[in-house]
């Protein structure tokens, strides 16, 4: 198996997307830290991958939070002694414009989106350095490259997790760490369908969200999934400071 003895820390693990990219890097051999704010989503994580003979543990964390972000490295490395792999997934969603939001919104946003993945990268690198080679992913959203009404705060940093990702690639090659994103379209998550319910009528948002992509439909997690994983494993071993758009097509006509 691709990652058997290593080790994969994934931000916002508890549902969606991160759900899906750890029990993948599970069944691939990694042991897999799960980093989620809420306590019975992350530990429902935790079973699944058990339940499929994986190893895994529960990180209660807000990765917008200094201490919280520093105290995942050092449980990481108490429990399994290294980290190969850090996936910042975890992402939060909020509507208006720059009028309509709040200060408060703006930071509670950029704070998970954007701020995390500096926070967790800033302490769990080090970690990764140790084992002379690794992989960072950061999953940003096509809305950091074409945007739309009312997500101002959501597409500002997505854009941001993008340049991140760049100048993270730069800065981190001589240590043989490749860092690169993904830019998901409309994917059939917890998030999508709460984005969904504000409409009125969340079926037909959907068909419509579905519509609006080449494929016309919207996307699994576990699609999403597979290109994180790609780009971890040694397949991927001469790409780094890239952008994986990974939308259906739904950008092709923007």
């Amino acid at each position: 198996m691709e990652f058997e003895g290593k080790v994969a820390v994934i931000t916002g693990a508890g549902m969606g997307m991160g759900k899906a990219i750890a029990i993948a890097f599970a069944e691939e051999g990694a042991s897999i830290v799960v980093v989620d704010v809420n306590i019975d989503t992350g530990q429902e994580t935790v079973k699944t991958i058990q339940n499929k003979g994986g190893r895994a543990i529960f990180i209660q964390a807000d990765v917008s939070n200094a201490s919280d972000a520093q105290q995942i490295a050092v449980d990481t490395i108490s429990s399994f002694e290294r980290i190969d792999v850090l996936v910042n997934n975890a992402g939060i969603q909020h509507y208006g414009s720059v009028i309509e939001t709040t200060e408060e919104e703006w930071d509670q946003v950029l704070g998970v989106n954007l701020k995390s993945i500096f926070l967790c990268s800033k302490y769990c690198i080090p970690e990764i350095q140790k084992q002379g080679s690794g992989s960072v992913i950061n999953i940003a959203s096509v809305q950091g490259i074409a945007s739309q009404k009312r997500v101002c705060p959501y597409s500002a940093s997505k854009g941001g997790a993008i340049s991140l990702t760049r100048n993270m690639a730069i800065d981190f090659a001589a240590d043989n760490i490749r860092v690169n994103c993904v830019c998901p379209g409309s994917i059939d998550t917890p998030l999508l369908r709460a984005a969904a319910e504000l409409t009125g009528n969340s079926q037909q948002a959907i068909e419509e969200w579905a519509d609006a992509h080449v494929l016309k439909r919207v996307g699994q997690p576990e699609e999403v999934a597979q290109v994180v994983l790609f780009l971890a494993s040694n397949k991927a071993s001469f790409i780094t400071g890239a952008a994986y758009v990974v939308d259906g097509g739904l950008i092709t006509q923007l």
